[in-house]
């Protein structure tokens, strides 16, 4: 059975989500960091209410764990609105599933799409007039008695939620008024955030527990806040149930996650790229087939942090390891004649 991974960015699911919904802001002044998508988004929702319009439609895109589902409710609640419904691409199989849903939708409400780029092309389309005009082309039955019926719907709010927003048609990213992009959080924010998540859930932390627990989150609030929940479990059963560093140092040691957030799964990427392909170029089905790990999970789940911290660098060739992954990793760097010739991007 594989080992569970502590540090992914991955929602767990239905169970999680729920626990993590009493630690969720509830208003645009309670989120803590993406300053630049917050003064949008209120001049946007202020601007908005003023005409008593709903908002455009936004596009929310960024790795996962960056609160793309929080600001969803967050808008909801600043537009007075009911919580959004919530969906996700690939539950959208054919028409008919989203047909459902947006004609259940009231003026103003807001649809929440998550993983919006794996809408089928289908679906996507007959979407498209639903966000221009605000009606569909329905057929009703099929074959020679088939008919088609235009249906009129609310004005509602579209948010669509993309963690690969390139795979997006360009038809569809153009039909949304906001484009945001969520970057990874700071070290400060993240500590923020865990501070008000320790207060929410009791938990006494002193002498910069907080700090060492955002400094290997890599800079996401679900993998800070599932770190938090197992640095907590640790001082409560080998410690005196109060967070301090040196608690945090040791429970962080027992679930594998080093000074710098990488587990398991990311020390064995980089040691596949630095000892079998010599610190590459390598591409990336070579490296999930030596390593037995599906491309979608090593694009999706390790390399994005890894290019963050510099510790990888994609070229034309494939993916090469930086002098920084060579020393985190205890191993030693090639001479500099042989890196540049590895590393320099192919222009041609």
């Amino acid at each position: 059975m594989a080992r569970e991974r502590i540090i992914t960015s991955q929602s767990r699911g239905p169970e999680e989500e729920s626990f993590n919904v009493a630690l969720r802001p509830q208003r645009l002044s309670e989120m803590v960091g993406q300053d630049s998508i917050r003064t949008k988004l209120d001049i946007a929702m202020r601007a908005a209410g003023e005409r008593g319009e709903p908002m455009e439609h936004i596009l929310l895109d960024g790795p996962p764990g960056l609160g793309k589902t929080t600001l969803a409710f967050v808008i909801a609640n600043e537009m007075g609105h009911k919580p959004p419904r919530i969906t996700s691409g690939p539950s959208l199989a054919k028409q008919a599933d989203l047909m459902a849903l947006l004609t259940s939708l009231e003026t103003g409400d807001i649809l929440f799409i998550d993983e919006i780029h794996r809408l089928p092309t289908i679906v996507e389309e007959f979407l498209y007039p639903a966000l221009e005009d605000f009606r569909v082309d329905f057929t009703i039955e099929s074959g020679l008695s088939g008919r088609v019926v235009n249906f009129a719907l609310k004005r509602f709010t579209l948010i669509g939620a993309t963690t690969r927003s390139g795979l997006l048609s360009a038809a569809l990213r153009d039909r949304f008024g906001h484009r945001l992009h969520l970057d990874f959080y700071g070290t400060d924010h993240l500590t923020t955030i865990l501070g008000v998540a320790a207060g929410k859930l009791g938990i006494q932390a002193r002498d910069g527990a907080l700090d060492t627990v955002a400094g290997r989150s890599r800079g996401t609030p679900r993998i800070a806040i599932r770190l938090l929940k197992r640095v907590r479990d640790f001082a409560q059963v080998r410690a005196d149930g109060v967070l301090t560093a040196d608690v945090v140092e040791q429970a962080l040691v027992i679930q594998q996650v080093d000074a710098l957030g990488l587990d398991e799964l990311d020390r064995a990427y980089l040691h596949t790229l630095i000892k079998v392909y010599e610190g590459g170029p390598a591409g990336i089905e070579a490296l999930a087939a030596t390593m037995g790990q599906e491309r979608d999970t090593l694009e999706d789940v390790v390399e994005p942090y890894l290019l963050q911290i510099g510790f990888v660098i994609r070229t034309r060739q494939g993916r090469n390891a930086t002098r920084e992954a060579y020393t985190h990793m205890g191993m030693v760097h090639p001479s500099p004649s042989d890196t540049d010739l590895r590393t320099e991007p192919t222009l041609f």
